[in-house]
């Protein structure tokens, strides 16, 4: 990529895998609307623990939703978006939408402005979201083939008649692929995601990806599908299984061998999700809360967190840069290793304290961020440890190591005995699994 290209989405945690580490988004919830229903998807309300799209506490107006960023935005000066993804298609609500995003745009400039859709209405906005300088949008495609598509979309709402089977869905893949080609012509960046559905697109999305590299998206985000049977999904009720972390890494792999660029730190947010990816903090800013705070919005004081944000990443990029080799080593055998870190790159997080492990494919090359397992708190009190601890095992079975700043010796002597190695430090990520691999594969004949 070019420069102008690095800084469009240098601050954008969901466009560049190095931002995420480091800058945090946010989402409002003023779009309830949705104008097609996907078997994946119910929107639910007053959800505070639920983390996956479509589900939100409250929904809010234009003018609460542009109060509530500006009292976040001083709040957490390193929030640099503000998304509108839900919980129903943000242009099934154009009015409120838009609305949101002039209020935000007026007292906020620095905050990217993005959003989040299901393409039906794309082509009609294209010219409003440039207008808006609306940088980046997100479209969710997840057939190019209509028969597919069937299996998916009960039904779309197009033009106030509701369609059905085939028909719906030739006029959704239709309208995204005219979506698609518009943001492009309009120099809009585009990230595509991908719902990985085993037994109905999963042997397709290949397809997908070559389609949509080809009419200029910028990044692809192929994800999980959620389909829990709590949920009350269609595909959750029905027993439809999410693919498994490895077949998740097998598909984005074979993708990522394309010229484009594989998104792999989705988290799979909430529509009211703030902070950074990987954590919520939509719980410390409800309506009753943010309402009663005064906006505290200071430019100059975000611009100098940033600043700081910018040379603590080129502190980063030296540490990295002294553990790499000087000259590549070929056919260098790949490990995968497990990371408890709150951000910022770094090893950093208690072992019982993580939500997620951060998961690094290392060669003797580098240290490659490949994707994130989520789990439940080990540290619960006392309640529930063992089987949680099993819960973890399980969800990184395929790595060799779990790097942490700290871990109790009984958790510690557990994961030895499930013959995961267990590498407790401070320090960089790729630094401390660059020479943990060091170590062990000399020990293992690599």
């Amino acid at each position: 990529m070019d420069q102008k290209m690095l800084d469009r989405i240098a601050k954008h945690p969901c466009y560049s895998e190095e931002a995420h580490h480091h800058y945090a988004r946010m989402h409002v919830a003023v779009a309830p609307a949705c104008n097609i229903q996907c078997n994946y998807c119910n929107r639910k309300y007053d959800c505070a623990n639920e983390s996956r799209p479509g589900v939100v506490s409250e929904l809010l107006t234009p003018e609460e939703a542009a109060h509530k960023v500006l009292v976040i935005a001083g709040k957490i000066p390193q929030m640099t978006v503000l998304g509108i993804a839900g919980p129903g298609d943000p242009l099934a609500n154009p009015e409120k939408t838009f609305r949101t995003f002039e209020l935000i745009a007026d007292k906020a400039p620095d905050i990217k402005l993005c959003l989040s859709t299901n393409g039906l209405m794309l082509p009609d906005y294209v010219d409003r979201i440039k207008q808006l300088n609306v940088d980046h949008v997100t479209i969710t495609i997840n057939m190019v083939d209509p028969e597919i598509g069937t299996q998916i979309y009960p039904w779309v709402h197009y033009r106030r008649r509701r369609y059905k089977g085939l028909e719906a869905a030739r006029i959704l893949h239709e309208r995204q692929m005219e979506g698609l080609q518009a943001l492009r012509e309009a120099d809009i960046l585009c990230k595509v995601n991908s719902v990985m559905i085993p037994g109905i697109n999963d042997g397709h999305l290949a397809e997908v990806d070559r389609v949509i590299r080809e009419k200029g998206a910028f990044l692809h985000n192929i994800m999980p599908l959620i389909s829990a049977p709590e949920h009350g999904t269609h595909f959750g009720l029905t027993g439809q299984r999410g693919p498994t972390p490895t077949e998740l890494k097998k598909l984005q792999d074979e993708c990522a061998d394309s010229n484009m660029k594989m998104m792999r730190h989705c988290r799979q947010c909430r529509a009211d999700a703030v902070g950074l990816l990987g954590e919520d903090r939509s719980q410390e800013f409800t309506k009753d809360k943010f309402m009663e705070m005064a906006p505290q919005y200071d430019l100059d004081l975000r611009q100098e967190v940033h600043a700081g944000i910018e040379h603590f990443k080129e502190e980063i990029k030296l540490a990295k840069a002294r553990v790499r080799p000087s000259e590549r080593v070929k056919n260098s055998p790949k490990i995968l290793v497990a990371v408890a870190t709150k951000g910022g790159g770094i090893v950093n997080q208690h072992f019982g304290h993580a939500k997620e492990f951060q998961i690094f494919e290392v060669d003797a090359n580098e240290a490659k961020f490949v994707g994130h397992r989520k789990i439940d708190h080990y540290c619960q009190g006392g309640y529930g440890e063992d089987a949680t601890l099993e819960h973890i095992v399980k969800a990184i079975s395929d790595c060799k190591a779990v790097l942490v700043s700290k871990v109790g010796e009984c958790p510690k002597a557990e994961l030895r005995e499930a013959g995961l190695q267990v590498v407790e430090a401070y320090d960089v990520i790729e630094k401390v699994a660059r020479q943990f691999y060091d170590e062990f594969m000399p020990k293992q004949g690599g």
